[in-house]
């Protein structure tokens, strides 16, 4: 049993670093997969724009479900269009710009990913390049090749061409070695920025190391019992409500949040070394909800609308 608690708490630990190398894995798999069964690089004028969107469209559509599916994009755009206060506070305008940025470099991840894994292999790129109409790529490409090279160059990844085979498989493997070169300075440049942002993020920091990771355990913990708050205060409601409905009798008080402590408490977090408090929903139980003039505006048109209806 000890050795299982171990187990279990080294992967709690390492879960950001196991969850980026089964993202890995799965980006490898699904590169290979697109790879042998659904491109064929059609050896035409085409070439071009069926290797780019063979290359950038998975990138394109991973980057989209990393903001679809990162919470902190829906607590930012909830309700923004109603109160645009929600994400330019007063005294705090530029706080959307960095949250903001903080989400497209999570969601930049898998792209990446994508985009490394895609050039290593080469085959993407050595489709889209052997397309290509301009006279200096052209000059690049074919620079001490036979002729035909410049006019049969969109055939090679078919291996189609007029030149021999081993021209042929220089080209090949030349347009390869590019790829693969672009893709270690993708993976190097993306590691490098990385460590930049990671550094400066640290250096700015506002709390200290160990009171950084007090945080994130609070964080975690918190998270946790608020979803499982979240199963059992709405079991209790509905129950309470289908007793009250097929016994046909008044509901007894409910004890829920007010409209202002849950806008308090969906706000993204500041910390303020005046304030020590961890998270949001830790500021509004120690200070108490704060209604702004819009969120109170906002109140009423909710109020309206649910007595209308």
């Amino acid at each position: 049993m000890d050795a299982f608690n171990g187990i279990l708490k080294f992967i709690v630990n390492q879960k950001t670093v196991i969850g980026y190398s089964f993202m890995a894995l799965l980006t490898l798999g699904s590169e290979r997969l697109f790879s042998l069964v659904a491109f064929k690089c059609p050896c035409s004028s085409e070439n071009v724009v069926y290797g780019l969107v063979f290359l950038f469209a998975p990138a394109w559509v991973l980057l989209i479900l990393g903001f679809f599916l990162n919470n902190r994009s829906w607590r930012l755009f909830t309700g923004c269009c109603v109160n645009p206060r929600k994400i330019f506070p007063r005294g705090h305008s530029c706080r959307f710009f960095y949250v903001l940025g903080q989400i497209t470099l999570s969601s930049l991840v898998a792209p990446m990913m994508w985009l490394s894994v895609a050039l290593l292999n080469g085959t993407f790129y050595e489709c889209a390049m052997s397309g290509t109409k301009s006279s200096r790529l052209l000059g690049l490409i074919c620079k001490d090749k036979p002729k035909e090279c410049w006019e049969e160059l969109y055939k090679v990844s078919c291996g189609k061409t007029s030149m021999t085979a081993t021209d042929s498989e220089e080209l090949k493997l030349s347009l390869q070695a590019q790829s693969q070169i672009l893709g270690w300075c993708l993976i190097c440049s993306a590691s490098f920025f990385s460590l930049l942002t990671t550094c400066y993020a640290r250096c700015r920091s506002k709390v200290s190391y160990l009171q950084l990771n007090f945080w994130k355990t609070y964080a975690q913990k918190e998270k946790e019992h608020l979803e499982n708050a979240f199963l059992d205060y709405a079991n209790k409601l509905s129950e309470r409500n289908l007793k009250c409905f097929f016994e046909n009798k008044r509901p007894e008080v409910f004890p829920m949040p007010t409209f202002a402590a849950w806008e308090a408490a969906s706000e993204l977090h500041s910390f303020h070394q005046s304030q020590p408090h961890y998270s949001t929903l830790h500021k509004v139980v120690e200070d108490g909800p704060e209604l702004s003039p819009e969120q109170d505006e906002t109140t009423m048109i909710l109020v309206g609308t649910a007595h209308n209806v």
